[in-house]
């Protein structure tokens, strides 16, 4: 049987990279999913069925093959991942020219927010990333290097602010965006220069360990109300352990006006302690630098006005308001990391 012409509107070179994994079929279309910093995605339709391809446009060999060890020990251990397909030399990447290329099964499932999840699930979801932590520390060599995990210097953010002002104010034509960035930036000068004696000192971080780097609703697939997959492994790494928790909670839990969901963030934070055995000290010394790190972060500005990249932009309102409210909420939201 001939199969039908490959209907495809990406460069990824599928039929060579086929050629290198049994049974995986002849490529019937190849569809982007996904573009993002460290990859692309595309969902790849064959004679034998459904994959996820992903080029990896960051990372060495290595590094990738690390990330791919570590998946298939977590499945091992019954963590809802999606390891790659090994091609016929027994590799998880196939490199073909300068790029590298995996091919995972594809998973069937939708992403959730946090307000999509129940006070139940959100126990769930804490308990999930609990497991994550300690399996890593079960299946990842120790890390030898002792690195530093210094918290942003208010100086230099007040010198990006006066830079990203300066790129605000200048620019023609302005919209409701430009002016929100521009209140948003003058805020944050008076609250860093209100709270400058309050950064976290160098060493006060809590442990560190293998974490995935990079928890949010984009990178974990639902199949109904269970977790199907925890995807997009490429910032595994050494961090502070539940400053991870953390970030997460306050991407999954933020509402679109800024303030997080404190109920289900205290249920949350109950099953991560629960599950990994970290004390409350350790979830508040977590949540004090990252609120820090919040409020010296504009990574959303700085794509718009360094790079001329809008694509997070509708992330601004929500991200900023949040930064504002927790500095308001500070107590209460460290009492619900902990209580």
């Amino acid at each position: 049987m001939t199969a039908p012409p490959l209907r495809t509107t990406a460069a990824p070179p599928v039929r060579t990279l086929l050629r290198r994994y049994r049974n995986a079929g002849e490529p019937l279309s190849c569809e982007p999913v996904t573009e993002g910093l460290l990859n692309r995605g595309y969902r790849l339709s064959t004679t034998r069925g459904s994959y996820f391809l992903k080029h990896h446009l960051d990372g060495d060999h290595e590094s990738i093959s690390r990330q791919h060890r570590a998946t298939q020990r977590l499945q091992a251990l019954g963590v809802p991942v999606a390891p790659p397909v090994e091609n016929t030399a027994g590799d998880t990447v196939a490199v073909i020219g300068d790029r590298c290329y995996a091919l995972h099964p594809w998973i069937e499932g939708r992403h959730r927010d946090g307000a999509q999840l129940t006070t139940a699930a959100s126990r769930r979801l804490g308990a999930l990333l609990g497991r994550v932590h300690t399996c890593l520390e079960r299946v990842m060599e120790p890390d030898p290097a002792a690195l530093a995990h210094d918290s942003p210097d208010p100086g230099d953010t007040m010198a990006l602010i006066d830079e990203l002002l300066a790129l605000a104010r200048d620019r023609a034509p302005r919209d409701t965006f430009d002016t929100l960035a521009e209140h948003r930036l003058r805020e944050r000068r008076v609250l860093l220069e209100r709270h400058a004696h309050r950064r976290p000192p160098t060493g006060a971080e809590p442990a560190t360990g293998w974490v995935h780097g990079d928890f949010h609703p984009l990178n974990l697939l639902y199949r109904g109300a269970e977790p199907a997959a925890i995807i997009d492994w490429d910032r595994l790494g050494v961090q502070p352990r539940a400053e991870e928790a953390v970030r997460a909670a306050a991407i999954f839990f933020v509402r679109p006006t800024g303030e997080l969901e404190l109920g289900k963030v205290r249920a949350y934070a109950r099953a991560y302690r629960r599950a990994t055995g970290a004390a409350p000290a350790e979830l508040a010394a977590a949540a004090h630098r990252v609120w820090w790190e919040r409020l010296n972060d504009f990574w959303i500005l700085r794509w718009r006005y360094q790079r001329g990249d809008r694509r997070a932009d509708p992330l601004f309102a929500a991200v900023s308001a949040l930064a504002v409210w927790w500095t308001r909420e500070y107590e209460a939201v460290g009492a619900a990391f902990t209580g």
